[in-house]
């Protein structure tokens, strides 16, 4: 389920989380020199959940000063990700282009793979409303190139294959893929992520 930080415990809690989902244990000098993107795409995501955590707090000067670091790194990696869109146990997997609408709502333990764009329809599309994006459950994994737009919901548990285009809801527990997404299997994202977060449900009973 989807929820924003509001607090210092919140902001501990999301980024504990971030760090299992990315399989990190510790970031160490040898990490630095043996896998210098890992510890980039980690520095991102803190500096994602700090932002948060300041925008959520109303503290305007420190949300602008984190504000400029967040989007100099995003630029060197290839995101555009806006805050308070992602639940905790947030992993990127790759560095490369990811834009992330800033409407969207995805819940936790979520894994995106690079060339993976979720947004709004386009604006000059006759159905465009700043709330057109998509919503997602928990355990989502979304594979290298997926698309996915417009007003839909994305249960809990599911796979979205590679290069898969997404525009119409997906329930609980499946995989999608193609153009459009079709369900291919109901195996879903059991066994392709680290799950980062607790969530109060297992996959048989959602």
């Amino acid at each position: 389920m989807y929820k924003k930080i509001k607090s210092k415990q919140d902001l501990n809690n999301f980024i504990k989380a971030d760090q299992k989902a990315m399989g990190i244990s510790k970031v160490t000098v040898k990490m630095e020199l043996n896998s210098l993107f890992v510890p980039q795409i980690w520095k991102y995501e803190i500096l994602l959940r700090k932002l948060e955590y300041h925008i959520n707090s109303n503290n305007k000067i420190m949300s602008k000063i984190i504000e400029i670091r967040f989007k100099r790194l995003g630029m060197k990696l290839g995101f555009t990700v806006e805050p308070n869109v992602f639940g905790p146990g947030l992993c990127l997997c790759h560095s490369g282009t990811i834009v992330i609408n800033g409407n969207c709502k995805i819940g936790a333990n979520a894994r995106i793979h690079a060339g993976v764009n979720i947004g709004n329809y386009s604006r000059f599309d006759e159905n465009w409303t700043p709330d057109n994006a998509p919503i997602m459950g928990d355990n989502v994994y979304i594979g290298p190139g997926a698309k996915l737009f417009g007003k839909i919901n994305i249960g809990n548990n599911v796979a979205i294959g590679a290069n898969a285009v997404v525009n119409k809801d997906v329930p609980d527990n499946v995989t999608v893929g193609g153009v459009p997404a079709k369900i291919i299997n109901h195996k879903g994202s059991e066994g392709l992520i680290i799950y980062g977060a607790d969530v109060n449900y297992k996959k048989e009973g959602c």
